[in-house]
């Protein structure tokens, strides 16, 4: 840099420490990182200060509802590195803000200066007279009682009655050492250039089990339309498999213009219910029920119903209309006009969605648009749903879901958003970024021990890993993935059981799409594709919940499993383990401190038995090799004793496709001997 591009800056010159790469900070502080409440967010910096004086540093933390920040004190864990580092509690929902300031700590400098001195047999009368100048200014800080102790340590610091070695021990008393952090001199500190924000979400936020199915699929009678009331039936069923979310479908009135229908025809029968997320019709819009479900209270007391089994309601949010929406006849202005003066339908070539049209982001009247579906969200929440699972995100302008989870979240903090995003990565990353709490993956499509590890590194061993938390999902209604497609049962149960396994403990949170799923259906629209043959999304199901051969109870096995053990209440703390067989993929989830760890291994082979041995790093997860080691089989509760480390595993698709193992370690003896 030229001399003439130097430019002086509104800092003091005697202002000497340096801030740099404060963390969490993501891309560059524009926006907030992640956590949970009741987490310490930890923070730290790197600073920097020339010659050998002292450096204090501090973290200014607020709420968004504090006026005042508070201040902790900043340690160095590496006193060979320039790494400061501080801790808060995020003890409260929603944005915490905090920054760094650092200063010369001219107390610490000359206590430490003078104590050598003195040690040295130096005379420290003069240095003595400087400290007492420190004491003094500090003392002009200080109001009431911390004044007057000040005033009084000053005097005694200058009293040369009193011989220099008891003066040296005032100096390094506690109490003074208390007074002169609380009251120090800050007119020449450093602050980092900007706040940067965390955003606390609630528990489920981070691990929750989503199960997903259509309410007008409840019913008993065949081809008879289900009902918000005969859904209750499901409640019980869910929760025995140890879901904590249900996500619906769209619960509005369906349109019936160009409705859709059996297979996502064009050709629709009378009878033919349509596609959910082509909303809105004659009987309402987005903010009404579909008449065959019921009603808002018979919705309202299945949301009440499903809370005394400690579930929540997720709820659809797709802002697209069907052709008969009220908002097309009152609104035609937020729909994007063709040059033949029709309404642009959906459209994803080659595939038409002639039952859906967009909304036109660039209207002219976005304002009126923006608050429109804001309100929309924030009815809902006022019915009771706190989850919402967002449709097409991506499709959107990232400025409205941010201002619009902004402004619901002022509300209601406890709200969470679930972006459905299918799309490119850095769209994908950028909704987390901007305020999105879950988000889908690319889970359904890795297929490999190596593309299983490379993911989740990315997902857990970068920058990610502070602002998108991922929800793995088999399948879902648009979704069947080629591996699933494994023939007829029982060949096709140890895929369905190795999928949801995997995504289950890879990731805290997780979802499936049923009964569907438990039901292993998995006949595909044709061939090559990845839709289901007769999908649900175009007609009623009858389904029988007891139908034999279903993975219901596996299901509920796995479900415990995951609550039982931290280690898997978090995606990150994942360790790849190598793995004797390139079909089998092995991996550690591990609690922060050590406590909880599980073993995982699962066949990706679907028909034949694959095996091996595989070799723990025992001592880097925290074991001692002197003592053995027990692995307890969750699934049979059967215990291995692991001879340092080393693990017979043998996985037969047609009875054990996936084993999770707990890790523990017996005592030490009283004695201290084996």
């Amino acid at each position: 840099m030229s001399r003439n591009n130097l430019k002086l800056q509104n800092i003091p010159g005697a202002v000497r420490p340096l801030i740099e790469q404060l963390s969490p900070c993501v891309s560059g502080g524009a926006y907030s990182a992640k956590r949970i409440q009741g987490d310490q967010v930890t923070v730290s910096a790197t600073v920097i200060l020339d010659g050998h004086d002292l450096l204090a540093c501090e973290l200014l933390v607020r709420h968004e509802d504090d006026k005042k920040s508070l201040r902790l004190p900043m340690l160095r864990p590496n006193p060979g590195k320039d790494i400061w580092e501080a801790a808060f509690p995020a003890s409260k929902l929603g944005k915490y803000f905090f920054t760094v300031e650092a200063r010369v700590d001219r107390f610490e400098t000359w206590r430490g200066e003078l104590i050598k001195k003195f040690d040295a047999g130096q005379d420290v009368s003069v240095e003595l007279l400087s400290g007492a100048q420190l004491l003094k200014t500090s003392a002009k800080l200080a109001k009431g009682a911390e004044r007057k102790a000040l005033a009084a340590l000053e005097k005694a610091l200058k009293n040369t009655k009193s011989s220099q070695a008891k003066r040296i021990q005032l100096a390094s008393s506690p109490r003074l050492q208390s007074l002169m952090k609380s009251n120090a001199d800050r007119s020449l500190t450093t602050r980092y250039e900007r706040e940067l924000s965390v955003d606390v979400d609630r528990e489920r936020a981070a691990f929750s089990a989503w199960y997903e199915f259509f309410p007008r699929s409840t019913s008993l009678s065949p081809g008879q339309h289900g009902t918000f009331k005969t859904s209750e039936r499901m409640i019980p069923y869910i929760a025995d498999m140890g879901f904590d979310v249900i996500y619906l479908p769209p619960i509005h009135p369906i349109g019936t213009i160009h409705r859709k229908g059996r297979n996502n025809s064009l050709t629709p029968s009378s009878t033919d219910p349509g596609s959910p997320w082509g909303i809105g019709s004659a009987k309402g819009g987005h903010k009404s029920v579909h008449p065959e479900l019921g009603t808002l209270a018979d919705f309202k007391k299945f949301i009440a119903r499903a809370r005394k089994h400690e579930i929540e309601i997720a709820m659809d949010i797709a802002f697209q209309c069907a052709p008969d929406h009220p908002y097309v006849r009152s609104h035609p202005e937020w729909f994007k006009k063709r040059a033949d003066g029709s309404i642009q339908y959906a459209e994803n070539p080659p595939k038409k969605y002639q039952d859906i049209y967009p909304f036109n982001f660039e209207s002219s009247d976005w304002q009126a648009l923006w608050n429109e579906l804001k309100s929309v969200v924030l009815f809902w929440a006022r019915q009771g749903v706190k989850i919402f699972r967002v449709d097409n995100p991506h499709t959107k302008p990232v400025r409205f879901w941010a201002w619009l989870i902004s402004e619901v979240r002022r509300e209601h903090p406890d709200v969470l958003f679930l972006a459905e995003a299918f799309t490119r990565p850095a769209m994908m990353y950028h909704l987390g970024k901007i305020g999105f709490s879950q988000s889908y993956t690319y889970f359904t499509w890795r297929n490999t021990p190596g593309e299983f590890k490379k993911y989740l590194e990315e997902l857990t061993g970068t920058e990610v890993a502070d602002y998108y938390r991922p929800n793995f999902w088999p399948n879902t209604p648009d979704i069947l993935p080629r591996h699933l497609q494994t023939g007829e049962s029982p060949a096709k149960l140890p895929a369905f059981a190795t999928r949801v396994a995997l995504a289950a403990t890879l990731s805290s949170n997780y979802g499936l799409y049923g009964p569907a799923y438990e039901q292993c259906v998995n006949a595909p629209f044709h061939a090559e594709g990845e839709e289901y043959l007769d999908s649900e999304k175009y007609e009623v199901k009858n389904w029988d919940l007891k139908a034999p051969g279903n993975l219901s109870g596996f299901i509920a096995k796995l479900n415990q499993i995951r609550k039982e053990n931290p280690a898997l209440h978090r995606t990150g703390g994942v360790r790849f383990i190598e793995s004797p067989d390139p079909r089998i993929v092995c991996f550690i989830k591990q609690t922060p401190d050590r406590s909880n760890t599980i073993f995982v291994a699962a066949n990706l082979d679907f028909e034949s038995t694959r095996s091996g041995k595989v070799q723990l790093p025992m001592e880097s997860l925290g074991f001692t090799v002197e003592r053995p080691a027990t692995a307890e089989d969750l699934s049979s509760g059967k215990k291995l004793k692991l001879e340092k480390g080393a693990f017979d595993i043998k996985l037969d698709p047609a009875s054990v496709p996936v084993s999770i193992f707990r890790l523990t370690q017996q005592p030490a003896s009283r004695s201290g001997r084996e």
